[in-house]
C-alpha cells in the first residue's frame, strides 16, 4: 500500500479564500457605486495588500535564480536558455507594438476629445522634472551594493546580483553546494511568509476595486469606454489568436488549457491589478507542470523585466489616443522612434501599478513635452487598463516558459499532460496552507503534491 494511501486527505481550504477574494471584488463595485467618498478612503487596504507582495518580489527572485543558475553543470545550459528566452522576448515586444500601432491607427480612439486645464494639470502630475534618461537607466541596473539589490525595489539590480551570485556557486562546484541548500531553506521560508500574506487578499481586493471605483465612477468610464474597450479587445486578441498559435505550433498545447490552469493566478492579478502579486505563484506552477527548475529560474524572472506584451500594446494606444486628442497626430515615424524608446524605458517596471503610465508621462516628456498634459486624459481609466496589462503580461510569460522548456528539451511533456487534463492538480497547500503537516511529508507524496517543484527540493526516501 502507498504511503499517500495510508495518509488521511487533507481538507483543501484555499477555495474559501478565492472565493472571498470573488465576493471583496463585488463588494468593493458595490461600496465604490454607493458610497464613493467612503470608497475612496478605503484605498490603502489594496494598496497595504500589493506593498505586502512586492516586499517578497526581490527576495523570490533573488532564491528562484540562485538555484535554478547555481544547480546547473554547464554555464553554457543557462546561457542557451537565457539567449532563447530574451530573443524571444524582444521578438514578441516588437509583435505586441506592431498590433497595438495597427489597432491605434484604425479606431482613432481620440477624435473629438478635449483637454481641460484640470486634466492638463493631471498629466503633468505624472513625470517628474529630471527625467531619467538611458544612459541613467542601465547604470541604475548595478545596485550601490549587492544587499541592496534586495531592498531597492528594482527588478533589474535583483537579476542582476541574482545571477552573478548563481554563476559563482556554479564555478565553485562541490563547495558551493551547501550555501544552494541553504538558499533553498531560505526559499522555503519566503514562500511560507507569502502564505501567511496571500490570507489578506479579499481584504486588499475590497479596498482596492472600492477605492478605484469610488475615484472614477461610471460616468468617467463611459466617456472613454472606445480606448478601453479596444485595448481589450487587442490584449485579448494577442493573448488568444497570437500567443495561442504560437503555443499550438510549437509546443502542441492548447492556450485556453493552460489559461485555465493559472485561473486563481488571474483571479489574483485582476484584483490587485498587479502581475508581481501572482509571480510566486507562477514559479511553483509552471515547476509542478513539468518545467525543469533550472528554466523556469531563468525564464519566469527574467519575463517580469523584459517581457512585457500587455505594457507594450498600452504604451502605443495610449500615446496615439492623446497625440490625437490633443490636435497634434503622431507620424509614423515618430510614433516608431517614440515606442522604441518606452520599449527600453519600461524594462524592469513590469508588474508594479502605475508603472506604465510613468513610462508613458516619461517617454511624451522626452521627446513630445507638447503632449505630456495630455496624459491626464487616462488618468481615471489607467487603473482598469493596468489590469489588462498585468494580465497580458504574465500569460506572455507563461507562454514563454512552456516554449522555451520545448526548445531547450527541458519539459517533461507527460507530467505537462497529466496537469493540464487535471489528473495531477497544483496542491494549493504548498503555497497556501501553513499547517505543519505539510512539511511532514515524505519523498514520494512530496513529489506528487507540489510537483517538481518539490521534487527538486525534498529528497525522496526510499
Amino acid at each position: 500500500m502507498s504511503t499517500n494511501a495510508l495518509r488521511p486527505a487533507r481538507k483543501d481550504r484555499t477555495h474559501y479564500l478565492y472565493l472571498a477574494v470573488i465576493g471583496a471584488v463585488i463588494a468593493g463595485i458595490t461600496v465604490g457605486l454607493v458610497a464613493p467618498d467612503f470608497a475612496v478612503e478605503l484605498k490603502p487596504l489594496g494598496t497595504g495588500f500589493v506593498n505586502l507582495i512586492k516586499m517578497m518580489i526581490a527576495p523570490v527572485i533573488f532564491c528562484t535564480l540562485v538555484l535554478g543558475v547555481g544547480s546547473v553543470a554547464k554555464a553554457s545550459q543557462v546561457g542557451r536558455v537565457g539567449g532563447l528566452a530574451l530573443g524571444y522576448f524582444v521578438t514578441m515586444s516588437f509583435v505586441a507594438l506592431s498590433i497595438g500601432l495597427v489597432v491605434g491607427n484604425i479606431l482613432h480612439p481620440g477624435d473629438g476629445l478635449k483637454i481641460t486645464p484640470d486634466v492638463a494639470s493631471a498629466g503633468s502630475a505624472q513625470v517628474s522634472s529630471d527625467a531619467e534618461s538611458t544612459t541613467d537607466f542601465l547604470l541604475h541596473i548595478v545596485p550601490d551594493t549587492l544587499a541592496s539589490s534586495l531592498t531597492s525595489g528594482k527588478i533589474l539590480q535583483t537579476l542582476l546580483v541574482a545571477l552573478l551570485f548563481g554563476f559563482a556557486l556554479q564555478a565553485m562546484g562541490s563547495a558551493g553546494k551547501p550555501v544552494l541548500t541553504g538558499i533553498g531553506h531560505l526559499q522555503k521560508v519566503v514562500f511560507r511568509i507569502l502564505a501567511m500574506i496571500m490570507w489578506a487578499a479579499p481584504i486588499g481586493a475590497f479596498g482596492a476595486m472600492a477605492g478605484v471605483v469610488g475615484e472614477t465612477g461610471v460616468d468617467a468610464l463611459k466617456a472613454l469606454a472606445v480606448i478601453m474597450i479596444g485595448f481589450y479587445v487587442t490584449c485579448a486578441v494577442f493573448v488568444f489568436v497570437i500567443l495561442g498559435t504560437i503555443l499550438r505550433v510549437v509546443a502542441g498545447i492548447n492556450i485556453f488549457s493552460l489559461l485555465k490552469y493559472l485561473g486563481r493566478e488571474f483571479l489574483l492579478i485582476f484584483s490587485t491589478s498587479s502581475s508581481e502579486s501572482a509571480l510566486p505563484r507562477l514559479i511553483a506552477k509552471m515547476e509542478h507542470a513539468g518545467v525543469s527548475q533550472q528554466t523556469v529560474g531563468v525564464v519566469v524572472p527574467t519575463g517580469y523585466s523584459f517581457n512585457l506584451d500587455g505594457t507594450m500594446i498600452y504604451l502605443t494606444m495610449a500615446s496615439l489616443f492623446i497625440a490625437e486628442a490633443m490636435g497634434n497626430p503622431l507620424s509614423i515615424g515618430e510614433q516608431i522612434s517614440l515606442l522604441l524608446f518606452m520599449m527600453v524605458a519600461s524594462k524592469g517596471a513590469a508588474g508594479v501599478t502605475g508603472a506604465g503610465m510613468a513610462t508613458l508621462a516619461g517617454g511624451l516628456s522626452s521627446h513630445r513635452p507638447e503632449l505630456l498634459d495630455g496624459v491626464g486624459l487616462i488618468v481615471g481609466i489607467d487603473r482598469f487598463m493596468s489590469e489588462a496589462r498585468a494580465v497580458t503580461n504574465f500569460s506572455g510569460n507563461a507562454v514563454a516558459t512552456v516554449l522555451v522548456a520545448t526548445w531547450t528539451h527541458t519539459l517533461d511533456r507527460d507530467q505537462l499532460n497529466r496537469t493540464l487534463s487535471g489528473e495531477s492538480p497544483f496542491d494549493e497547500s504548498t503555497m497556501i496552507d501553513t499547517d505543519d503537516e505539510v512539511e511532514a511529508t515524505d519523498g514520494p507524496v512530496a513529489v506528487e503534491a507540489g510537483g517538481a517543484d518539490a521534487a527538486s527540493r525534498i529528497p525522496a526516501k526510499v
